[in-house]
C-alpha cells in the first residue's frame, strides 16, 4: 500500500474534436473528485503554443479552481518565471493566497516551457529569458513576498501574502538552488526519468535548514494511468505516447482518440522512444501501479507523489485516481 500523500498534476488536455473550454471544465470537474478523493493537492502546469494543452494561464485557472474547490491544495506545477515579471508573479499568486489563505502553492521552474520564439512573446525581451537570470528572478519574487527589501515597489496583494513556494526541475539545476534555499522540490519524473536520482541526490546533499523546511521534502512527479486491466490502462494511455512523440517531432497536435493511438503505424525508432518514455512510470490495473509506484518511492526516497494522467475521455481519468484512491492508497478518504 502506499502510504505517503499523493497529489494530482493536471495539464487540461485538449482532446481532438473538442475545445479548449471543454478542457478546462474537465480540469474543473477532476479537481472537485480528487477532493472528494482525497488527494493532497492539485496542481496545473503553464505551457505555449501548444494545442493539446490548454493550462497556458495557471493563476486564472487555479482562481477558478479554488472557486470550486474547498479544502484541497492548489498551485502551479509549475509557472515559468522566465516568461513573467516577478511582480507580475507575486501580485498573482498574492492575490490566490489573499483570497483562499493556506491553500495555495507556487511552483516555480526555470524553462520557459514552450519554444523560444513564443517565449520572447510572452517576455517581449530577451532579458530574463536564460538561465543565468533566473536565480535574481527567484530572489526578487521572494522579496515581494517578504518585504525585506522596501523599496518603492510593493507588491500588493503579495508582501505578507506568501504561497508555499516549491522548486521544480528536470535536472540538476533547480535541485541544488532548492536545497540551497531550503525550499521543497518537485522532481519531474514523467518526462524525465534518467535523472531522477542524481537530482534528488543532489537536493538532498545540498539542503539547507531554512524558515520553510528544516528538512528535505522532494516530491516526484510520474504518469500514471490505472484501470481495471492491464490491458485496459495501455489502451487508455496510448493517446498521451502519441501526443508527446508528436510534440518532439514538432508536430503537436489535440489529443487523439485511444482507437486513434492504437491504429497509428509507429516505426521502430518511434515505438522506441515510446517504450523509453514509459520506463519508471505507472500503468496497469491498480495491483500493477500499486506495485510500480511502491517501487518508484523505495527508489526515490519521495515525500509524495504527484499523479498526472493525460488520457482522451476525463471519465477515464476521473477512474484512474478513483481506483488508485481506493485500490493503492488504501482509500484517501480516510487518510486525508
Amino acid at each position: 500500500m502506499i502510504t505517503v500523500p499523493l497529489s494530482v498534476l493536471d495539464l487540461a488536455p485538449v482532446a481532438k474534436g473538442t475545445t479548449a473550454g471543454a478542457a478546462l471544465q474537465a480540469t474543473t470537474e477532476l479537481a472537485r473528485r480528487t477532493e472528494e478523493f482525497g488527494y493532497h493537492r492539485f496542481w496545473v502546469a503553464e505551457h505555449h503554443n501548444m494545442p493539446a494543452i490548454a493550462s497556458s494561464a495557471p493563476a486564472v485557472l487555479l482562481a477558478h479552481l479554488a472557486a470550486n474547490t474547498s479544502t484541497i491544495r492548489l498551485g502551479s506545477g509549475g509557472v515559468m518565471l522566465p516568461n513573467h515579471a516577478p511582480l507580475v508573479v507575486a501580485e498573482q499568486f498574492g492575490t490566490l493566497e489573499a483570497l483562499h489563505p493556506g491553500r495555495i502553492d507556487l511552483g516555480i521552474g526555470r524553462a520557459p516551457g514552450t519554444d523560444q520564439v513564443t517565449a520572447l512573446a510572452l517576455r517581449r525581451t530577451m532579458e530574463g529569458l536564460s538561465a543565468e537570470g533566473f536565480p535574481r528572478e527567484l530572489t526578487d519574487l521572494m522579496n515581494y513576498f517578504s518585504g525585506e527589501k522596501p523599496g518603492q515597489i510593493i507588491a500588493t496583494p503579495g508582501r505578507g501574502e506568501q504561497p508555499a513556494v516549491w522548486l521544480l526541475g528536470s535536472s540538476g539545476f533547480s535541485a541544488q538552488l532548492a536545497g540551497l534555499l531550503g525550499l521543497p522540490f518537485s522532481f519531474a519524473h514523467h518526462f524525465s526519468s534518467q535523472n531522477t536520482l542524481p537530482a534528488l541526490a543532489l537536493y538532498r546533499q545540498n539542503f539547507r535548514p531554512s524558515q520553510w523546511l528544516d528538512k528535505p521534502y522532494a516530491m516526484v512527479a510520474v504518469n500514471a494511468v490505472c484501470a481495471e486491466t492491464d490491458e485496459r490502462a495501455e489502451w487508455l494511455a496510448g493517446p498521451s505516447a502519441l501526443s508527446f512523440l508528436k510534440l518532439r517531432s514538432g508536430r503537436p497536435e489535440p489529443l487523439s482518440t485511444p482507437d486513434e493511438a492504437a491504429a497509428y503505424p509507429y516505426s521502430e525508432v518511434e515505438r522506441e522512444f515510446v517504450v523509453a518514455r514509459r520506463d519508471g512510470q505507472a500503468m496497469g490495473s491498480p495491483e500493477t501501479v500499486r506495485r510500480q509506484l511502491t517501487e518508484l518511492v523505495e527508489r526515490t526516497g519521495a515525500d509524495e507523489l504527484m499523479l498526472t494522467t493525460l488520457v482522451y475521455d476525463v471519465k477515464d481519468r476521473v477512474r484512474s485516481y478513483e481506483l488508485i484512491a481506493e485500490q493503492v492508497a488504501g482509500g484517501l478518504r480516510r487518510t486525508a
